[in-house]
């Protein structure tokens, strides 16, 4: 009785022990599997010198075989890029076709944490597992922050993965990503850029903008009038403008904002004050110690928003062409 290859592999699977032959199985794709199946459903007797046959070839083929471990252009690909330079590598490899896990593990970071958070955890280790640290640790930030360490436990306890099922997995994952032909995304602060651009527009063209959007949009348009300004602005106004300022200011959160402010910031806030209240704003900021940079520029913030309220009541102008001067 002649047996053929698949029912030689079917014999040679169901004579090892369970922990041999799962991680043989797991190299096998859905199709090969189900085609070991169809076999063994279909299999009844076999020969008793069948098996001695079948590890006798096996032996014989294995000595003569060439391994291509799994994962083979995923890992040239990584020693071209250091022997050659990403430019030169991504050139030679531009055409080679992505298999599901090299689409994952080249996904942004934040996008990629977006399609796992809804995955089972263990799923989402042996993912990131295949990951370099910097890039899971990515992943892993962009994820719930309640879902974060069930994924770290699952992946401190992760022993093997079976490749089988691991690219299955990439398959189903790597169709919820993006397409690969989309465009790339770049971060834009669109509120630092809007307050910059009106910055730059007469006066009262910035002013007549900034009016309409809040007819439309309150909140928009105060986010982007408080961007417009910094501490460092009220540089411009002279002592009498600063003054007017100043008064308005509570002195714990004027020591407060000075803590980290430059010496010719200090000294220029100083100039708009009497002697005796500079020396105790300096004894004040002595006393004080350490402070968070976050409790800085709140109270800096707090003081330029002050200076805003000041300039829309026409007490002062911040124009850096008419600041220092008292409306």
């Amino acid at each position: 009785m002649e047996l053929t290859g698949p029912e030689k592999a079917v014999l040679m699977l169901l004579s090892l022990d369970e922990a041999t032959a799962t991680p043989i199985l797991s190299e096998l794709d859905g199709d090969e599997v189900r085609k070991l199946r169809e076999v063994a459903s279909l299999m009844r007797a076999v020969p008793t010198t069948a098996l001695d046959s079948v590890y006798t070839e096996f032996v014989e083929r294995s000595r003569e075989a060439i391994a291509v471990p799994r994962g083979g252009v995923r890992y040239l690909r990584r020693l071209a890029t250091r022997a050659l330079g990403e430019a030169r590598a991504q050139e030679i490899f531009v055409d080679a076709p992505q298999s599901s896990m090299e689409r994952l593990l080249s996904a942004d970071p934040g996008t990629l944490g977006v399609v796992l958070e809804n995955e089972h955890p263990q799923i989402t280790a042996a993912i990131i597992s295949q990951m370099d640290p910097d890039r899971a640790a990515a992943v892993l930030d962009a994820m719930p922050e309640e879902v974060r360490p069930i994924v770290l436990e699952r992946l401190a306890t992760l022993k093997e993965v079976p490749a089988g099922l691991l690219e299955e997995v990439a398959t189903a994952l790597a169709a919820e990503l993006p397409p690969e032909e989309a465009e790339a995304s770049m971060s834009v602060d669109g509120i630092s850029r809007s307050a910059a651009l009106v910055r730059r527009l007469p006066r009262e063209t910035g002013e007549a903008l900034l009016s309409r959007l809040g007819d439309g949009d309150s909140d928009l348009a105060t986010q982007i009038r408080r961007s417009m300004y910094s501490f460092d602005d009220l540089m411009a106004l002279d002592a009498r403008a600063l003054r007017s300022v100043l008064e308005a200011v509570p002195a714990d959160r004027l020591v407060l904002a000075l803590k980290a402010a430059s010496a010719e910031m200090r000294e220029h806030i100083f100039k708009g004050m009497s002697k005796r209240a500079s020396d105790r704003i300096r004894d004040d900021m002595e006393l004080l110690g350490a402070v968070r940079l976050a409790d800085v520029e709140a109270a800096q913030a707090e003081i330029v928003e002050i200076a805003l309220r000041l300039e829309s009541e026409g007490a002062i102008s911040l124009d850096s062409n008419k600041a220092g001067t008292i409306v």
